[in-house]
Formats: C-alpha cells, sequence, structure tokens
C-alpha cells in the first residue's frame, strides 16, 4: 500500500457560493513535489435516489441542466444539509421533486464524479414501497417524471436525454441489486 503524499501547501485560488478551488503543493515518498487544483464542494455530499414504483419499474425525472443546457433524464437528487442522515435527505429530496416519499431506502453504494480533482461523493439510495407526498422544493419548475422498465434495459440507455453519468451507473447498480433480491 502506497503511503500518501504530504501536503505541503493549501491555497484558496477561487470561491464561489458553490464551490472553492484551491491548489495543494505535494510531496510524494520519491521527493517529487507537485501542485494539483482541486474543487472542495461545501456540505455533506448528495444523494441520489432511484424510485421503484414496483419489480422492474423505476421512476426517473426530466429537469433543465444548466451545464449543457438542456433536459435530461435522470433520476431524483440533491444535496445533504447540515444534521440530516443520508436517509433523511434522499427522502426529502425524493418528496420535493418527484411527489413521493418511500417506507424503505436503501444506501446501495457511494460514488464520486471526478476523483483527481473533485471531493464531491453521491450516495446512491434505493427507495421502495413509494406513496404520495409532496413537499415543496427548490427547482425553478415544476419537473416532469417519467417511469422506464428494467426489462427494457438497453432501451433505456437508448434515451437521448439520459447522459448523466451518476444515472446511468445506478441503473446497472439498481439493476444487478433488484435480480438479486428476486
Amino acid at each position: 500500500m502506497h503511503k500518501k503524499p504530504d501536503i505541503l501547501k493549501v491555497s484558496t485560488l477561487s470561491k464561489s457560493k458553490l464551490f472553492t478551488i484551491e491548489q495543494v503543493t505535494l510531496s510524494f515518498q520519491n521527493n517529487e513535489q507537485r501542485d494539483y487544483e482541486r474543487i472542495i464542494a461545501p456540505g455533506n455530499g448528495a444523494v441520489l435516489i432511484v424510485p421503484v414504483v414496483d419489480s422492474s419499474t423505476l421512476l426517473m425525472i426530466k429537469e433543465y441542466c444548466v451545464g449543457t443546457h438542456d433536459y435530461q433524464l435522470l433520476f431524483p437528487k440533491g444535496r445533504i444539509d447540515n444534521n440530516e442522515s443520508i436517509e433523511q435527505a434522499a427522502n426529502r429530496e425524493l418528496m420535493e421533486e418527484t411527489g413521493y416519499a418511500a417506507h424503505r431506502l436503501t444506501h446501495i453504494h457511494s460514488m464520486s464524479i471526478a476523483p483527481g480533482y473533485l471531493d464531491f461523493i453521491t450516495h446512491i439510495i434505493i427507495a421502495e414501497e413509494l406513496y404520495e407526498q409532496n413537499l415543496e422544493g427548490d427547482e425553478p419548475e415544476p419537473l416532469q417524471t417519467q417511469t422506464v422498465d428494467l426489462n427494457d434495459f438497453d432501451k433505456i440507455l437508448q434515451i437521448s436525454e439520459l447522459t448523466e453519468a451518476r444515472s446511468i451507473a445506478s441503473l446497472y447498480l439498481v439493476r444487478d441489486y433488484l435480480l438479486k433480491s428476486k
């Protein structure tokens, strides 16, 4: 096992309400020194919720994404607030974005997006035993919900609005989880 490099210096290059960009000077075991930049996201990470309607039907949302300047098909997600558990955040986001809550929430995996420069972790939660429960969220417009059938897995992957890596990875994780649950 490699020993982690020593952090010699950390300085803030830029800061916004969403991110801080830092320069980190590292010293490795072989005395090589390098400067890296990393993005620090404030808070406690995020949750991505996969709402399971039945053994093969999942609920997704269509939401405007400013990064691609387009509407994307993805799973509900959001930040974990202070003093909120992963499960509480998942149920809150589920209610805000779909109008449903879940009696059963299962944490199946945690993933990073770009660990080479971003410290953000997303926790993947399966939401089962759904019931109607709406909570007002912070979205600027109502979100559209859409169901997908896991029996048509290859067809789901061909949907042009489905490009977000976390949602695609979650489809695979949930498909495997549900197959093992049968």
